[in-house]
């Protein structure tokens, strides 16, 4: 079990947290470390079993899953620990807010359970769960009525024009692959753009950067 994907699951329903479990430990190379019932235990459990992904509910007791997912993103002892949203509001707010605290994906609890054990795989494997259709637009409407603001613009000024290329086409939904034959380079080139991005952004993963890619102003919501 040593290469099993770790999972904690918070969720302040019994019932979804037993589902989630056996779902979740049904499918080979899954394991669950934990289950919390309030943000604030999902934290502390975040520090005491260092899972993977957490499988974070947004409305919880005691610490909202927004607030818990900041502190467990904020933190240097569980800033390696991946944050998967689910809720089963589809709002701008919660998502904006949930992938601005560091999450890395975000799914309403309807989402067909083969869908759900995907996205853990993507978000454990370093990678910013990005459905364009859903996360993006949502994005994208939430930004409309905000100027460019946070501490991405000030990183900006390191971006190489090339690499701002690439930040446009990541936030927009392509793959590395479909980057590199837009600007007709190597997938190497793309894979290596990205990596600078997100060490020069300070960004967790690719769903940062197209948060960055907002706020920066470097894409603007009406271009969507």
């Amino acid at each position: 079990m040593s290469d099993a994907v770790r999972v904690l699951v918070a969720d302040d329903q019994a019932l979804l947290r037993g589902s989630f479990r056996v779902l979740i430990e049904a499918e080979p190379g899954f394991v669950v470390v934990g289950e919390a019932d309030t943000g604030r235990r999902a934290v502390e459990l975040a520090g005491l079993t260092a899972p993977d992904v957490v499988l974070m509910d947004v409305r919880m007791p005691e610490l909202d899953g927004i607030e818990a997912t900041r502190r467990i993103c904020g933190s240097p002892e569980t800033a390696n620990v991946r944050v998967l949203m689910l809720t089963m509001f589809d709002l701008d707010s919660y998502v904006y807010a949930a992938l601005r605290a560091g999450a890395s994906g975000f799914l309403l609890k309807d989402t067909p359970p083969s869908d759900l054990l995907s996205a853990i795989r993507v978000v454990a494997a370093g990678d910013g769960l990005l459905a364009p259709s859903v996360t993006r637009r949502l994005i994208a409407e939430f930004a409309r009525s905000h100027e460019p603001v946070g501490p991405f613009g000030g990183r900006m000024a390191d971006v190489t024009g090339r690499e701002r290329e690439v930040l446009v086409l990541v936030a927009r939904g392509l793959s590395n692959t479909e980057i590199a034959q837009r600007l007709r380079v190597s997938l190497a080139t793309v894979k290596t753009h990205v990596s600078h991005l997100l060490t020069k952004l300070d960004a967790r993963d690719r769903t940062q950067l197209v948060i960055a890619a907002y706020e920066s102003g470097v894409v603007s919501a009406s271009s969507n």
